[in-house]
């Protein structure tokens, strides 16, 4: 009985705050289609952005990342790329291109301590661009360094293997600029470019994965952000911006502390350390997420990648919900600590042993005839429905505000694999959180292997 009232009470918070999406998403349709962008990215009342960009091992992917984010539709922003000890020819592919030279004395504001840094790069003839080559330290130590020597009061945190749409940074300010004393951080969309048409460092035509286990990602993308974060966003209780892309206000970012380094989970860390300093110093603030700036990913289409990312995944969760265990249920935190903090750990951090041991306790009910097969085939089929419309409101919420996907066949193919992702990607996404769980007792905080491919080689037909 305890799964099975496990399972209501996670339903109905899933349902409750996708229907907060849904609540939203009319107001998020008028913003994105009829706000002006395009006077704004002239404007010189928009904030000034340095963009953190770390990197390791990239070199398949940086340039044509580069390039994106030099052409964005901004006015005033700068391009910081911190080369993390790369052993690949991450660095000399960006001094060929982009013919850099190393700074003498380059000016290092920041105080927040990081690995060593070798040396800053930098070519007049594109201004905007800085290259940071440093020690190794990892993804948040790289942050870290690119904050220490940026020059702007917001900052960006962008993976190298990610595409900004053009007018993404703009629509981020737009939402900043509508509370600029409140808004701490921003969170944009992430979207997945396996499949999609690639051409100076733009999405230029949108299509779906070719492969399985991007294809299954893409929809578990689309389930998070719009049917999840909307929700979220819209009682301030975001417990993380994706690392993938996110706006901060760097003062408060400086002011907690920086990135914590160390282990993978360090943008829901950062999330976590900035609402906890704003609700301890009874600071108003607003964590946002902004559905409109979209940011396009390279996402595993292998099964050892994808299941290192979420091992790294459920790691990082674990962490921080043992390092914030003070945050639970203390009301001096509001929708953190009652809603937010206690949702994680009981639906996300322990979701998967509740799973395991409830089927293991229904089957064995089963076999021992104390129940009927009946009760275990409409307790599987109801908790088969209430997953598969809760990522159909997510496509729902797609089709509504922005309606990428042009293809009726997409539509069909979405709706085919939300069904599909329930018969074994789903149970191996528990079984990779309880092994990222059993690498947290190892003391294990390997990054994982992550292979890169060339942006052109995504984009060549199937």
């Amino acid at each position: 009985m305890v799964a099975i009232y496990y399972v209501m009470i996670v339903n109905i918070l899933y349902f409750t705050i996708t229907g907060l999406s849904f609540r939203n998403i009319f107001k998020i349709y008028r913003r994105s289609k009829y706000s002006s962008y395009n006077t704004l990215s002239g404007s010189e009342l928009v904030p000034s952005v340095s963009l953190l960009v770390p990197a390791y091992n990239e070199e398949l992917t940086i340039i044509e990342n580069v390039y994106c984010l030099m052409t964005l539709n901004y006015p005033t922003y700068e391009v910081i790329v911190i080369n993390d000890g790369s052993s690949d020819h991450t660095l000399s592919v960006l001094i060929k291109e982009f013919k850099l030279v190393k700074m003498v004395n380059p000016e290092i504001r920041g105080t927040i301590d990081t690995n060593n840094v070798r040396g800053i790069y930098h070519n007049p003839d594109y201004p905007q661009l800085f290259i940071i080559d440093k020690e190794n330290g990892g993804k948040a130590d790289s942050l870290n360094a690119g904050i220490n020597f940026s020059h702007y009061p917001l900052i960006s945190s962008i993976d190298a293997d990610s595409l900004l749409e053009k007018d993404a940074l703009i629509r981020m300010a737009r939402m900043y600029m509508e509370n600029p004393e409140e808004m701490v951080a921003i969170g944009g969309d992430v979207r997945i470019a396996n499949g999609c048409l690639i051409e100076n460092g733009a999405v230029q035509k949108v299509s779906l994965p070719r492969k399985i286990w991007p294809m299954f990602q893409s929809i578990e993308y689309l389930k998070a952000f719009l049917g999840g974060r909307i929700g979220w966003s819209h009682i301030n209780g975001l417990v993380i911006v994706s690392g993938a892309f996110g706006l901060f206000r760097k003062d408060y970012v400086i002011a907690v502390g920086g990135y914590r380094g160390g282990y993978p989970g360090e943008d829901m860390n950062i999330i976590i350390k900035l609402h906890r300093y704003m609700l301890s110093h009874k600071l108003p603030y607003k964590v946002a997420f902004c559905p409109e700036a979209v940011c396009w990913t390279q996402a595993p289409d292998s099964y050892k990648i994808i299941s290192n990312q979420r091992m790294r995944w459920g790691r990082g969760n674990l962490k921080n919900m043992i390092e914030n265990r003070g945050m639970l249920f203390n009301p001096k935190y509001k929708v953190m600590g009652m809603i937010t903090m206690p949702y994680n750990v009981l639906f996300e951090t322990l979701n998967p042993y509740f799973r395991i041991t409830g089927l293991l306790a229904l089957l064995g009910y089963t076999l021992l005839d104390m129940t009927h097969w009946r009760i275990l085939l409409t307790f599987f089929l109801l908790n088969f429905l209430s997953g598969y419309l809760l990522s159909v409101g997510a496509i729902i919420l797609e089709e509504i505000a922005f309606r990428r996907f042009k293809k009726l066949s997409d539509l069909w193919k979405m709706l085919l694999f939300s069904a599909l992702k329930f018969v074994g990607y789903h149970q191996l996404g528990v079984i990779w959180r309880v092994q990222g769980h059993i690498q947290y007792l190892r003391k294990n905080n390997s990054w994982g292997a992550m292979t890169r491919q060339s942006w052109k080689e995504e984009s060549e037909p199937a």
